[in-house]
């Protein structure tokens, strides 16, 4: 997997090169001090994953993935928790807040190897084919895989596919998340942001701003927080008339 890093903080830069130098499977193709001059280098050069950071001069890291037509994976790398929401709205597969864990990086970098791996050209696209009560089957690699909705953690939306997470392993479909929720019994999966769509009898906790499912974070969008807290959290609270 070859990556860059964009960074207008030179100890920041250099400080996640040592890290990503030491890690096999990645070739680091380049380390830049903004947007500008990395968008010079990606017209001649592809990489498969971009760490960014976010707040920088001239344009920072949010409008720069926006202004890209062909994206590579991104992981935004900033000081700045307070954009991790929006970091999710642009199909980031992951958001550190400096400073940067090591643990916590190489959770990023498997993340970012498997969606990889998922999205590869001759990796064959699975569909959703039929849904039942409390299943849905899905077709991959040459043969219909049932699964059962309990076991689902979430679904996480990614450029023009779904990942759908189980406990023990994940499964692509070639799908947008809009058509996967339209498929899914609406009580007990709930879209909580542009990219999401979580399983009810999966979370484990809930704060005004994240859905905690195992180690997993999830932000809830503000377009969508009004609604679920509402109707699938306060309304089910024990003690609640």
């Amino acid at each position: 997997m070859t990556a860059i890093i964009i960074d207008d903080e030179p100890l920041a830069r250099q400080g996640l090169e040592i890290i990503l130098k030491n890690i096999p499977s990645l070739s680091l193709a380049g380390s830049f001090a903004n947007a500008i001059e990395a968008s010079i280098f990606l017209q001649h050069k592809n990489v498969d994953l971009i760490f960014l950071d976010i707040n920088m001069p001239e344009m920072n890291g949010l409008d720069f993935v926006k202004s890209m037509v062909n994206k590579p994976l991104i992981i935004f790398v900033t000081a700045y928790p307070q954009y991790a929401l929006e970091s999710y709205e642009l199909d980031a597969v992951d958001y550190l807040v400096k400073p940067i864990r090591l643990e916590r990086l190489l959770k990023a970098m498997n993340k970012a190897e498997s969606y990889l791996k998922l999205l590869a050209p001759s990796q064959e696209a699975s569909v959703i084919d039929s849904v039942g009560h409390d299943y849905v089957f899905v077709k991959a690699d040459r043969k219909f895989t049932k699964i059962f909705f309990k076991d689902i953690l979430y679904i996480e939306g990614l450029k023009d596919y779904v990942v759908i997470k189980l406990a023990n392993k994940k499964v692509i479909t070639a799908m947008n998340i809009k058509t996967v929720a339209a498929q899914l019994p609406e009580k007990t999966f709930v879209r909580i942001n542009k990219s999401f769509i979580v399983n009810m009898e999966n979370i484990d906790a809930v704060d005004s701003f994240y859905v905690y499912i195992q180690d997993e974070e999830i932000p809830i969008g503000e377009s969508f927080k009004s609604d679920f807290l509402t109707n699938y959290i306060v309304d089910k609270t024990i003690g609640r008339k």
